[in-house]
């Protein structure tokens, strides 16, 4: 598999990394270690996680991805062979964090690292990430298509002081890298400029949303990216899985999260169901999988640094790792922009 390095590393990524939000609640621990056994077999070498996971999130489960990933390091042994990825919660309503409200601030993220150390298993993370800000932002992930002007908490967290915190985690060797998720522009450049004025530890990546359907990253943050050497980790290349079509006509297939979990208005907005079934429909005009050929295009973009997958049977992960083998050819891509040009982010 292809490897790009990871911001301004030295360490080399694979170009698709599994991601594992669905250990735990709808797969089991022996079908992640099957998942996490297949995908390293096929080059990847990151899997990330969160401390929410897995989603939807509940306090009677969270914490069960990172054991999961904790209890296959343990089993496989060999824990340099692979990257470890964990995210601790902004602010946040959900009370069962930390006791609550849970924010980027040093007694907090000193417990967020400690109990994901515990539960992965491991002395140290490749990559700690900052799961969403902790200021409050216009809506989740960000980069929205429309802007209104968000309130502001009394006790919001400077950046500055939430660096500080990563820098003696990555001091003290228990945390490699730090990056940030659903963070926009001017997030990622205050953490840039906070660690250029202090002399503390740069942010090396961003985990953003980006698909077909939702390309916001471009307009916002795609510059930032190039320039700055801040990689864009991908999450949501399928669109929640409306991307492989399986939900085209009103489909609900059993088992799959927009049967089981109402969680998807993300991907059901005006025009999103025109927009999946045009590019669904390219794809097969291509004779390409469209799992595969929105993976790809994911892959294809010069500020991308791995996309990660999702998957709840092995079925669909191969189908996911074969997207290492798509090219998206100039003309392809012309068409899947002209497509964008009719339908502009419906799913932001």
């Amino acid at each position: 598999m292809q490897t790009r390095f990871l911001g301004g590393t030295n360490v080399r990524v694979g170009a698709l990394s599994l991601g594992t939000m669905t250990f735990g609640e709808q797969n089991t621990e022996a079908e992640g270690h099957a998942q996490m056994d297949r995908a390293v077999a096929a080059g990847v070498n990151l899997f990330d996680a969160a401390e929410l996971y897995p989603i939807p999130p509940k306090p009677e489960t969270q914490g069960r991805t990172e054991e999961i990933i904790g209890s296959w390091l343990k089993a496989r042994g060999g824990r340099d062979r692979v990257l470890v990825a964990t995210k601790a919660v902004g602010r946040t309503g959900m009370g069962w964090f930390r006791g609550g409200p849970a924010k980027l601030d040093r007694a907090n993220l000193t417990a967020a690292l400690e109990r994901s150390l515990r539960l992965l298993g491991t002395d140290y993370v490749d990559l700690y990430q900052m799961h969403w800000p902790d200021r409050i932002v216009t809506g989740f992930g960000s980069n929205p298509t429309i802007w209104r002007v968000p309130d502001r908490a009394a006790d919001e967290v400077p950046i500055e002081e939430t660096l500080a915190v990563l820098a003696d985690f990555v001091k003290a060797g228990k945390v490699r890298h730090i990056g940030v998720s659903n963070e926009s522009a001017w997030g990622v450049m205050t953490w840039l400029a906070a660690a250029e004025r202090s002399g503390l530890p740069r942010i090396v990546s961003v985990q953003n949303a980006y698909s077909l359907v939702n390309r916001t990253f471009e307009g916002s943050l795609a510059e930032v990216a190039e320039r700055e050497k801040v990689g864009l980790v991908v999450y949501s290349a399928l669109a929640q899985g409306f991307l492989t079509g399986k939900y085209r006509d009103g489909a609900r297939p059993a088992d799959s999260r927009l049967a089981l979990f109402d969680r998807q208005q993300r991907y059901q907005g005006p025009h999103a169901a025109e927009a999946v079934a045009a590019y669904c429909d390219l794809a097969a005009e291509a004779g390409l999988d469209p799992t595969q050929m929105a993976l790809a295009f994911a892959m294809s973009r010069p500020f991308t640094t791995t996309v990660l997958l999702g998957a709840t049977t092995m079925v669909q992960l191969e189908t996911a790792l074969g997207a290492a083998d798509v090219t998206i050819t100039p003309e392809l891509e012309a068409k899947i922009d002209a497509i964008h040009r009719r339908h502009m982010n419906p799913c932001p």
